[in-house]
């Protein structure tokens, strides 16, 4: 752990150092908040573009999974908010380091009477929902009858706090870059707020001009989790993930995009189809630029219904450092 914080605050050092005035758009700050993969390094979707950044975001989620196998018990019937502090650096016109710092915070919630609606009027089903009073808290994960993760409802903690190096390898069109990143065991494994392992991912981006008003992303990358360190040890999977999103600028100050990031589950398989099978995101928004700095807005919904939560509301703000 002070090693853990020693590269932390060097991190914090460098990032603050001043530069020159920029900004860019690219992909929404959305990623999986799947509460048993939150801290197994779910990856961003990112622009391929550096920059000097820092941006605040706040993102709601609703999940409901109650299911047990002969070695896995996986019950979650709550709603999870993140703030998340994302700060970008470059170095020269090439290289960005970034840091994100998560503050996360289980509750109860109050979406389930909404979502319950909202279900019905869709005529789809609701995953068992309504077998539950709405709005109380359960979250649980037991390997062969004993605790894995046991969270507290309402008790707001950090994070594993991710450390990221971006390389621009092609600066002609498209732009290319190599990205990788380690991800610090500052959060609490035991409540489910880390995994109490380093874990590293490494991605290849691709940021594509579609004519003058719509700009194309693209993600491929691996994700190498450490074990989680709860109650018990479970070791983790290595698992790849890809993500595509567009981007348009039908206005001058406003831009909608939609995106999506299709990720395979980091856990052992379980017999549980909400955790073995990939967990994707389809996401929708928009964004308002002030000039150097912007607000972002979005919804995102789980197409196949596993591996995400229901229903994720995302707002952040960035500004140019």
């Amino acid at each position: 752990m002070k090693r853990s914080l020693f590269i932390l605050f060097l991190f914090i050092v460098v990032l603050m150092q001043p530069a020159p005035a920029g900004s860019f758009d690219g992909p929404l700050q959305v990623r999986n908040q799947f509460p048993i993969f939150l801290p197994l390094d779910p990856p961003h979707l990112e622009s391929a573009a550096v920059r000097d950044s820092a941006t605040v975001t706040l993102t709601h989620s609703s999940v409901y999974v109650i299911e047990t196998t002969s070695a896995w018990t996986v019950n979650m019937d709550l709603e999870l908010t993140e703030l998340d502090i994302r700060l970008k650096k470059t170095l020269g016109a090439r290289t960005e380091l970034g840091l994100d710092i998560p503050m996360i915070r289980p509750t109860a919630g109050f979406l389930d009477r909404p979502l319950d609606n909202f279900h019905d009027a869709l005529g789809t089903g609701d995953y068992g929902r309504s077998a539950r009073p709405y709005n109380e808290f359960l979250y649980e994960v037991l390997y062969h009858g004993k605790p894995v993760i046991i969270p507290e409802s309402d008790k707001a903690g950090i994070g594993d706090v991710r450390m990221t190096v971006k390389r621009v390898v092609n600066d002609a069109k498209p732009l290319v870059s190599l990205m990788a990143n380690i991800e610090l065991p500052t959060g609490d494994a035991k409540t489910g707020y880390g995994n109490g392992s380093v874990d590293a991912a490494f991605a290849v981006l691709v940021d594509v001009d579609l004519g003058k008003r719509y700009r194309g992303y693209g993600n491929v990358g691996l994700v190498v989790p450490g074990g989680l360190k709860g109650y018990q040890t479970i070791a983790m999977r290595t698992y790849a993930y890809a993500g595509f999103g567009l981007e348009a600028a039908w206005w001058d100050r406003f831009s909608v995009i939609v995106q999506t990031v299709g990720a395979g589950s980091p856990y052992p398989t379980t017999g549980i189809r909400q955790v073995d099978w990939p967990g994707i995101l389809l996401t929708f928004g928009g964004r308002y630029s002030f000039g150097s700095s912007s607000l972002e807005f979005s919804v995102t919904e789980d197409p196949d219904t596993a591996g995400a939560p229901d229903f994720m509301f995302n707002v952040a703000y960035r500004m140019s450092l």
